[in-house]
């Protein structure tokens, strides 16, 4: 960081559900000064009384953050509208220097295209990819940050604080919409893995001739085996207290990022059939009945007259609640392009 790089003195986060909420925690623990807004009055009530700074609008957040130009302010709302409208509202009302920040999860193409109009208007445009979900506040954040080079190091102070540590867990990847792209092809992976994982559970759990104990596998696992992670850590320890998982649907949630690693693939020309398998799953996963599958039972009556089962009952199914308690709705933690199986409860 050169002698004339000013960094920011402090942020401006808008969105304080269970990562932003948890992200102004850490910061807060590091000794920054923050300042929140939310929609939810009583969410940036309880944040205040816990050190943050809370502010009624995001004209005022601006305000109490000092002088123009110098400004940073960290977005940590769904992608997607909610995104583009936050950005509007802000872009409108900050001065040339100031700093815009995208926590979520966005396409990175939206995230280049923003980065070239607010470039116009002299904002910066920093796409921060950030993975740690509620463990974050303890354990640190990933961040794959994309953006000019000015930009990050005026924000390194508070990226250092909320990285699992100042040298480690957080890095600028590129230019805008790199962050971005990186965190898309993290949760890519990340769907691959899950769907290892539960396919060999699974595979496991069937083979009745051993009688086999899903808790004791994934403990036993966890040390010295090369498959370790801290998924199956998770996992290990959601097994301990119940390893017949009853009263869990099978329904899985896809957010986006699988669909988009998938699509980036096609238009490189580089094969990720392991990626595209998993996304495929969860599909399936969110079907209340697979038409196809019903096409599969016709036709093999069709032609060899076979027994064919049929319905009796539709599924039902309830929510779990979540580990930490969020200010999104059941259908946005479900996923925001996945088909809503499970519906927001009456």
């Amino acid at each position: 960081m050169t002698a004339t790089t000013k960094t920011a003195a402090a942020l401006g986060m808008i969105g304080l559900g269970k990562m932003g909420g948890n992200m102004v925690r850490r910061l807060l623990a590091g000794g920054c000064r923050v300042v929140g807004f939310d929609r939810d009055a009583a969410v940036v009530a309880g944040l205040t009384e816990q050190g943050m700074e809370g502010a009624a609008s995001v004209g005022a957040m601006l305000e109490q953050l000092g002088e123009p130009g110098t400004r940073a302010v960290w977005m940590m709302v769904p992608a997607g509208p909610i995104t583009q409208s936050v950005l509007d509202d802000l872009a409108a009302q900050m001065a040339p220097g100031d700093i815009i920040i995208d926590g979520g999860n966005s396409n990175y193409k939206d995230t280049m295209r923003r980065a070239e109009e607010l470039r116009a208007q002299g904002l910066h445009y920093v796409d921060v990819g950030t993975s740690g979900g509620v463990w974050g506040l303890k354990e640190g954040y990933a961040m794959m940050v994309g953006g000019e080079q000015e930009a990050v190091e005026r924000l390194r102070p508070l990226l250092e604080t909320l990285a699992p540590a100042p040298d480690r867990g957080w890095g600028r990847m590129g230019p805008s919409g790199s962050g971005h792209y990186v965190k898309m092809v993290h949760n890519g992976i990340e769907y691959g893995m899950m769907q290892a994982y539960a396919e060999g559970f699974e595979l496991m759990r069937a083979k009745d001739d051993f009688g086999l104990d899903m808790g004791q596998i994934a403990e036993l696992w966890r040390h010295g085996s090369v498959i370790r992670s801290w998924l199956l850590d998770l996992t290990a320890e959601a097994l301990q207290s119940d390893t017949d998982l009853s009263g869990v649907s099978d329904y899985v949630a896809d957010s986006g990022e699988g669909r988009w690693t998938i699509i980036d693939s096609i238009e490189e020309g580089v094969p990720t059939p392991v990626i595209t398998l998993a996304t495929q799953m969860r599909f399936l996963s969110q079907q209340e009945l697979s038409y196809a599958g019903q096409m599969l039972s016709v036709m093999r009556r069709a032609f060899g007259g076979h027994a064919v089962k049929t319905v009796e009952a539709h599924r039902e199914e309830g929510l779990v609640p979540d580990i930490n308690p969020a200010q999104t709705s059941a259908a946005e933690q479900l996923g925001e392009t996945g088909q809503q199986r499970v519906k927001d409860p009456e």
